[in-house]
């Protein structure tokens, strides 16, 4: 079976939605609308795909999905089973990370213009193809799926992320 609809009266609204099939439930469905009730409005809430941006380690939000690890690192002493469990990451996604040495620039950023420098750099980073092309991808997901990414740092605006968020708001990402 494939994934559910969050509609609660799946079948009613896509009759609606389809005006005219009497209220019956038919493999003639089309995907086209399919995809029309998925981003439907519902009566009980709005459904909205996007990337959250998150701190790595920290209780999950309703509805956040999958976490995706821009990391260097996994996290020290937690066993890899339980990385998702724990709140951690879902899947390792290191090629969104800044290299070794520029994490250690960051880390060591004490005012705006040693972060700016951070930023220039992992921006370059983020242009190598490898990075780019998974910066698209994640950007046009975003507007079918909902899911994180994140990083262990407590302050948002001295990370990396901050920067992914730029980056994938550049490229048209649905950003919560």
């Amino acid at each position: 079976m494939g994934k559910q609809s969050p509609c609660l009266d799946m079948r009613n609204h896509l009759c609606a939605a389809n005006a005219g099939c009497a209220g019956s439930w038919t493999p003639a469905m089309t995907r086209a609308m399919a995809r029309k009730l998925y981003a439907c409005v519902c009566k009980e809430r709005e459904i909205n795909m996007t990337i959250h941006i998150v701190r790595l380690g920290t209780p999950r939000a309703p509805g956040e999905g999958p976490r995706l690890g821009t990391v260097r690192r996994p996290p020290r002493g937690v066993p890899k089973s339980e990385f998702g469990t724990r709140d951690f990451y879902d899947t390792w996604l290191p090629n969104l990370a800044p290299s070794a040495e520029l994490m250690a620039q960051g880390q060591a950023a004490t005012d705006d213009k040693e972060w700016a420098a951070f930023k220039r750099k992992f921006h370059a980073e983020m242009k190598q193809p490898d990075a780019s092309h998974v910066l698209d991808l994640l950007a046009t997901l975003s507007h079918h799926t909902s899911f994180s990414v994140g990083c262990y740092c407590e302050d948002e605006d001295r990370c990396h992320r901050s920067v992914l968020r730029e980056l994938l708001a550049a490229r048209g990402a649905e950003i919560g």
